[in-house]
């Protein structure tokens, strides 16, 4: 049996909990939710990071990294559909994701988390002494560059197909989909194709998709309504 230790209201959970909803694997779920740098959790996850995934068989028993477990899942499950085992189209697949963990959600991060109410991370302007003024140009600029891999997604890795794994979903698709999931909260105007892909993801994964956007959605409907 697996445990998935999650934080709800996280795109990087989402996509770890989509994927296991997606591709029937039998797990439990664990909300740790203030609890991530108690000391039992930190035994098991010194790096205390959500998605944890728990289980026989994985190094000293854990996985962390979104991108990570779902690439282990599907190959320890033969799971071709979500992640192809033909060299260029995993080949694809990894670009995809790499370059949705490494370019797009640190401006997706940097944009959204002051709202959100997420820690920022050692370093950023948000997390500085600066100023209310210096922090909110620094948050305009991030989700103004979002344009650019938005771009390079829409161009590039889908080029005309539904998703990027062409007619079905792959990981890289979770992953995308669901980083794209927190720029409501700044009420960022996504592009019409992104908007149609988000619908056709729910459409494909059904109960799979909606159920675990429907906590990060809620959370974000809930900050919103604070600032009214």
């Amino acid at each position: 049996m697996l445990t998935l230790h999650v934080l709800k209201p996280s795109v990087n959970n989402m996509a770890v909990r989509v994927m296991l909803r997606a591709a029937n694997l039998e797990f439990t779920e664990a909300d740790v939710y203030g609890h991530t740098r108690s000391p039992e959790f930190l035994a098991k996850c010194p790096a205390h990071m959500t998605p944890l995934l728990e289980g026989d068989g994985l190094p000293k028993g854990v996985l962390w990294e979104s991108c990570a477990i779902m690439q282990y899942l599907c190959d320890k499950h033969g799971l071709s559909k979500f992640y192809p085992t033909d060299p260029v189209a995993r080949a694809k697949t990894n670009s995809a994701m790499f370059y949705t963990t490494g370019t797009l959600y640190p401006l997706v991060a940097r944009s959204t988390y002051p709202a959100l109410g997420f820690p920022l991370y050692p370093g950023e302007v948000g997390a500085s002494d600066a100023d209310a003024t210096a922090k909110a140009a620094a948050s305009k600029a991030s989700q103004e560059a979002v344009a650019e891999p938005l771009s390079v997604f829409h161009a590039w890795y889908l080029d005309g197909k539904k998703f990027i794994g062409g007619d079905h979903p792959t990981i890289a698709d979770i992953r995308l989909a669901s980083t794209l999931e927190f720029l409501p909260v700044v009420d960022y105007a996504l592009p019409a194709w992104a908007k149609s892909y988000i619908g056709d993801m729910e459409k494909s994964l059904g109960k799979a998709y909606a159920e675990p956007a429907a906590d990060v959605r809620g959370y974000i409907g809930y900050v919103r309504s604070q600032k009214k």
